[in-house]
């Protein structure tokens, strides 16, 4: 039985039957909803299915929770997560939050202040026309001296509120119904007003100034519309501002966005967006963009001249907490940067203690369990009945004492054993060396595009001597290795595994790509030459395919040659020189070829064509490639197949003489 079926079937074991029951109602609803099925039965069974996913997914973290605490480490870990890292995270989620709070809040209040600025520059200018209004000078006409005081006005105050208007009418309704409209509040001023004032589906700031004189009253208005230019200019520390007007909401389909306010509902009729108006670049590294929304109170005039004494205009701006912090500490002057430095200081000291609590929370954790860890893997090791695994003792502390008995303890268990388990070294030793070796075969193909490999190896042995690798060198080029160990079995193991690391050795350093096969094969060569015995050589090839050019450079020392076949022909790839391992200054020599489109690259070991008939013929070279012109067209595996079943056919029997080794590469 493979381990998922084993494993599935533990699983199922484990289930109870209100798990089971929870399973089979999942999928009557996900049946149900993907059929599309109308009824009461229908309804109620999806409802009891998305009761069952509830119920699952509690099982589940129950089950994750207690896979994931079985661990020591892992329990310590939480914990100290839960103790010192998560407040810490909060609190500090806290602070941005109150952050963001406290910049809008700053920002909504520069913003108000601003405008009430203006409106009570507005309501000094009406109040000063006023005080002028009551002493007239002899002599000066009231249009003659109305004309001056708007005149002085203007040349005073046009910088700060650009666009302003001053009108002086005998006409006192507007001012009057206001009045009426606020009449619930006893301290309101009858004879003046200034504030602002949505009319015609503009906003306007308005100061009104009532001035008896004889029987009647003059008024002194002043106005001055919201414009994006005007509102462009008010609180430069802001970023970008908009004004949103409204309607009251009394049901129906809404144009805008619903406001409540108490027991009131506004919907957002027309805006109003400050001209030239971004938020500023950020100051520092962490300087984040804060939005606020604020409100604005105004009075609304409707066309017949009912007012409304309550019409909000919702406000909304952005802006860099750097800029507003200049506005905090202006009044600190020099001591600002101080008192900054300080902050920042502090922050740094605390951060730092964070981080060493943080770090000897690690260590001492790691410590515990590390300890704990080993002695539960050594128990394991003994439950095998391997008495060589010792406990590591790094601390001389309660943990170390107790690794060290159980070291003692294991050790003179292991001494009864010895006896027993040098009988059976030899085999263990072959075991190993054929593990190892298949270790050093490509675990995983390249991905190269247009290029599809493949290898198949059959040793004689329980090790083989036939060598093959694939290296990826780049993107575009991949190595295709093959060699022939001398000799069988460990020895030709252990060369083989050399031969691999020097290999990979020089192919996987930057640029091996461009590395001539020819230089890389005498590095081979000198390497067996002088780290081997005299007595010890190996047939190498080696090819470096570019797909990008369809470029093939390879150089072959002393191997079989490679088959390159197109289109029904075959190209022998035998050019390069001698064995490797022999003569340590022999020249190599490389060569290059141009793959065609879907061409087949097959290189072999001798166990392939070696294989003799009942009349003593071996399947030779040429019989290998008319098998592979068969079957150019297949698959690489299935080419690789068809060619040890080839040779195996003509042997008569499956059983081997040599290693058989095959490597085909298709490039596309």
């Amino acid at each position: 039985m493979t381990p998922l079926p084993a494993k599935l079937r533990e699983t199922w074991r484990r289930l109870s039957r209100l798990d089971v029951l929870a399973i089979l109602l999942m999928l009557a609803g996900l049946i149900s909803a993907i059929f599309g099925l109308a009824s009461n039965f229908a309804n109620f069974l999806e409802f009891l299915a998305v009761l069952a996913v509830i119920y699952g997914l509690f099982r589940l973290i129950a089950w994750w929770r207690s896979r994931l605490l079985w661990s020591l480490r892992n329990r310590l870990v939480v914990a100290y997560l839960f103790i010192a890292v998560v407040p810490i995270l909060l609190i500090l989620t806290l602070v941005i939050l109150a952050g963001q709070i406290l910049y809008a809040q700053l920002g909504g209040y520069l913003l108000y202040e601003d405008i009430q600025r203006r409106i009570g520059m507005m309501a000094d200018i009406t109040e000063h026309i006023a005080a002028a209004h009551r002493h007239l000078p002899a002599g000066i006409s009231e249009e003659e001296s109305e004309r001056i005081l708007a005149s002085q006005s203007h040349e005073v105050h046009d910088r700060e509120l650009p666009g302003m208007t001053i009108d002086f009418s005998n006409d006192a309704t507007l001012l009057r119904n206001i009045a009426n409209a606020k009449a619930g509040n006893v301290a309101e001023n009858k004879n003046s007003f200034a504030g602002l004032v949505e009319q015609g589906g503009k906003l306007y700031l308005v100061s009104l100034r009532a001035m008896p004189e004889g029987k009647g009253v003059r008024v002194a208005e002043m106005r001055l519309e919201v414009t994006p230019e005007f509102l462009g200019s008010v609180a430069p520390d802001l970023g970008a501002i908009q004004l949103n007007l409204t309607r009251r909401f009394l049901g129906g389909p809404r144009t805008g966005i619903v406001y409540t306010s108490g027991s009131d509902q506004f919907e957002t009729t027309g805006r109003i967006v400050a001209k030239s108006r971004v938020v500023h670049p950020a100051g520092y590294w962490f300087d984040p963009v804060v939005t606020g929304l604020s409100r604005l109170d105004a009075v609304y005039v409707a066309p017949d001249g009912r007012v409304d004494p309550l019409r909000p205009v919702l406000v909304t701006f952005n802006a860099r907490p750097s800029r507003l912090n200049r506005r905090i500490f202006a009044s600190l002057g020099e001591f600002s940067g101080v008192l900054t430095i300080l902050f920042v200081a502090v922050s740094v000291f605390f951060l730092l203690i964070e981080i060493a609590a943080l770090v000897t929370g690690i260590v001492m954790t790691r410590r515990i369990t590390t300890a704990v860890s080993d002695l539960y893997l050594a128990t394991q090791f003994v439950r095998n009945q391997d008495w060589t695994h010792r406990v590591r003792v790094e601390q001389r502390d309660q943990l170390g004492s107790l690794g060290e008995s159980f070291n003692e303890m294991t050790g003179s268990i292991s001494g009864l054993m010895d006896e027993q388990k040098k009988r059976q070294r030899l085999e263990n030793e072959i075991a190993i060396a054929s593990e190892v070796q298949n270790q050093l075969f490509p675990q995983k193909m390249p991905c190269i595009q247009g290029v599809e490999l493949e290898a198949i190896c059959k040793p004689a042995r329980t090790v083989s001597g036939d060598y093959y690798d694939f290296i990826q060198l780049s993107p575009t080029h991949v190595a295709i290795a093959l060699a022939d160990i001398s000799g069988k079995g460990i020895s030709a193991a252990l060369l083989m595994a050399s031969l691999q690391a020097a290999l990979r050795s020089q192919l996987l350093t930057p640029g091996a790509e461009n590395m001539s096969t020819a230089e890389l094969v005498a590095r081979l060569n000198m390497h067996l030459v002088r780290n081997t015995a005299d007595d010890r050589f190996a047939t190498f090839f080696i090819a470096v395919y570019d797909c990008s050019t369809r470029r093939l450079r390879y150089t072959n020392a002393g191997h079989l040659p490679g088959l390159l076949i197109s289109n029904g022909t075959a190209k022998h790839l035998e050019k390069g020189g001698m064995v490797l391992g022999v003569m340590e200054d022999y020249p190599y020599e490389e060569d290059s070829v141009h793959v065609p489109p879907n061409a087949l690259l097959v290189q072999y070991s001798d166990g392939l064509i070696e294989p003799e008939n009942a009349y003593g013929e071996e399947f030779g070279v040429r019989r290998l490639q008319e098998a592979a012109i068969r079957v150019q067209n297949a698959p690489p595996r299935g080419v690789g197949q068809a060619l040890m079943q080839a040779a195996e056919e003509w042997a008569g029997t499956p059983e081997q003489a040599d290693d058989m080794t095959v490597i085909v590469a298709r490039m596309r």
